[in-house]
């Protein structure tokens, strides 16, 4: 039977070594919710992901049907080979792109010169509560608030920053999930506003206001447009990894 862990941490085992701060702030207890059966299998929902490990289990498995879209990432192949059995043409295999998580590897006085670097017209905010209810309005601009159901929430554990236009919010980098120590970035740009390098320069804001707070500002990719920002802002690649996308009556479309 599955059952949602009130520990957490009961948990940690099966995750072992898996270098993903969505899982670390689901076993903190911060964010994500856990769910277990006969404390073998496991699988952490945080946002739109999916985190499974341990034995397979068909119950967990099964459990992402209730969903419209998730993202699912096996810890291993067997898990991967159950997952396409249970959703079958629902399931799209894909791959996403791991960075190091290292301390230390970040050119400050460049990422300054590219947070200053913005088109004429672009100012760069944090995000307030001003700033957050109006990202929640947008499809494209959601994820960078999503996890957090309030202002207050993301004010204590949130950190992001916007680029606006007369006011328009046309790009930003923001926490889509806090752990102990860091944040994982969500960034994006609005379509029309795309290629002009504000990507970079919220990346690049939000990375120097992760270091002057002691934070680290984690990031993974899902497509190689994403790799090459966080190559030019300073991380290192490290792997791939398998993930499916799942889709049950998906209604919209998801921006990463």
């Amino acid at each position: 039977m599955v059952r949602r862990l009130s520990d957490p941490a009961r948990a940690a085992e099966l995750f072992a070594g898996w270098q993903e701060t969505m899982i670390w702030s689901a076993l903190e207890g911060i964010m994500g919710t856990v769910y277990a059966v006969d404390d073998a299998s496991a699988l952490i929902r945080s946002g739109d992901l999916a985190f499974f490990a341990g034995k397979p289990s068909r119950e967990l498995a099964e459990a992402l049907r209730t969903a419209p879209f998730v993202i699912a990432v096996p810890k291993d192949e067997a898990w991967a080979r159950l997952l396409e059995r249970v959703h079958g043409e629902h399931a799209r295999r894909g791959l996403r792109y791991a960075f190091d998580k290292q301390p230390g590897i970040f050119d400050f006085r460049k990422l300054e010169q590219m947070a200053a670097t913005l088109p004429e017209g672009i100012t760069l905010r944090a995000i307030d509560e001003e700033l957050y209810e109006r990202c929640k309005q947008e499809i494209w601009s959601r994820d960078w608030v999503s996890q957090y159901p309030n202002f207050a929430m993301y004010q204590r554990l949130g950190l992001g920053v916007a680029a606006l236009r007369g006011g328009e919010i046309v790009a930003g980098a923001s926490s889509y999930c806090t752990y102990r120590g860091g944040i994982e970035i969500q960034i994006d740009t609005r379509e029309d506003y795309r290629r002009r390098g504000l990507a970079t320069a919220c990346g690049a804001a939000l990375i120097l206001e992760c270091e002057r707070r002691g934070l680290y500002p984690s990031w993974d990719a899902e497509n190689v447009a994403s790799v090459a920002l966080a190559e030019k802002l300073g991380y290192l690649f490290s792997h791939t990894y398998p993930i499916y996308e799942i889709s049950y009556c998906l209604t919209e479309t998801r921006n990463g």
